[in-house]
């Protein structure tokens, strides 16, 4: 796959069949119009090309308050694309400038001008433009126009849901992990590296990997424990990931992500590790005593060994 990061005059794509959009997660509903996209492009002798904004237009348009949180930095979606078999990527660079462009004038410049488009396939509820101002039935008038054609594609669902990156947004923040996992088809995760922390779940009897998650705007679950797939060093491990305040042993202010590897002695810390969101075992609870909050840690271990031997999906 060719990313494209400039905003060129022209991108030199034959017959190019594109999308365009977030396509945060790349999830199930996601790959459905890249299989689409790809089939179209087979068809007529082309190229697929999915278009996505870079940086994402909200920390432009509101860069003190945005409130992004992303199921995927671009790094991952990229990755994601390229593995579905796009051909080319255009991360086009937003600006404010760019914020104040219309519709027509995005169609006419950008994807007839600069891209040449043959065929456009657009969601049903996508909108594009100038304060959002255009829309599906806009983008066929333009199409017989400037002589390119629209295929409209409407939202996949699972079991009656629609699925959307908002509604995997809510499910992960949630805590229903098993819910967005399913509507992601593969395990929700976040990345980062081990920095020394406070040494109290090697106290417990439970020395624990004090996360530093990299990606800027990255979602994370709600606070709880969590049975976790964890990447170290090219290996998968089962694990044990806490999220929250730790209010049993700490003084319950600072946020933290902590992951116990089962059966793992090595030292951890400088190194790069991936978590894999399984399936949340409970909420994150204070403890009347050191004792009673091992003995639940216990508890979670097995019903974590558990979950993992059959949930992981990979």
């Amino acid at each position: 796959m060719k990313v494209h990061h400039e905003n060129a005059s022209s991108f030199n794509i034959k017959n190019p069949v594109l999308t365009l959009g977030t396509f945060d997660g790349v999830h199930k509903g996601h790959q459905a119009i890249i299989q689409r996209l790809n089939e179209q492009a087979r068809e007529i002798g082309g190229e697929s090309v999915v278009l996505t904004f870079n940086p994402h237009p909200r920390i432009v348009l509101n860069p003190d308050d945005h409130g992004l949180e992303l199921i995927q930095p671009i790094e991952k979606r990229i990755n994601e694309l390229s593995n579905m078999g796009v051909d080319h990527l255009i991360l086009f660079p937003f600006t404010m400038e760019f914020s104040r462009t219309t519709a027509l004038d995005f169609v006419r410049r950008v994807l007839v001008n600069q891209i040449n488009v043959h065929t456009l396939n657009i969601g049903y509820d996508h909108h594009f433009g100038r304060n959002r101002e255009g829309n599906i039935e806009l983008m066929k008038n333009l199409s017989e126009v400037y002589d390119f054609k629209v295929e409209e594609t409407s939202a996949l669902e699972v079991d009656g849901i629609k699925i959307s990156s908002t509604k995997i947004r809510k499910a992960i923040k949630e805590g229903r992990i098993k819910e967005a996992n399913s509507f992601l088809s593969r395990t929700f995760s976040i990345e980062g590296r081990v920095e020394t922390g406070k040494g109290l779940g090697k106290n417990l009897g439970y020395p624990t990997a004090n996360l530093k998650i990299f990606a800027p705007y990255q979602l994370t679950p709600t606070d709880g424990v969590y049975a976790v797939m964890v990447k170290v060093n090219g290996g998968m491990h089962q694990g044990i990931m806490n999220i929250g305040t730790t209010p049993t042993v700490s003084d319950g202010e600072n946020r933290t992500y902590e992951v116990h590897i089962l059966d793992y002695e090595e030292n951890l810390y400088g190194k790069v590790v991936e978590v894999f969101f399984v399936e949340k075992i409970r909420d994150e609870m204070k403890f009347d005593s050191v004792e009673a909050l091992i003995d639940q840690i216990k508890k979670d271990e097995v019903k974590a060994r558990n979950i993992l031997v059959s949930e992981f999906i990979g």
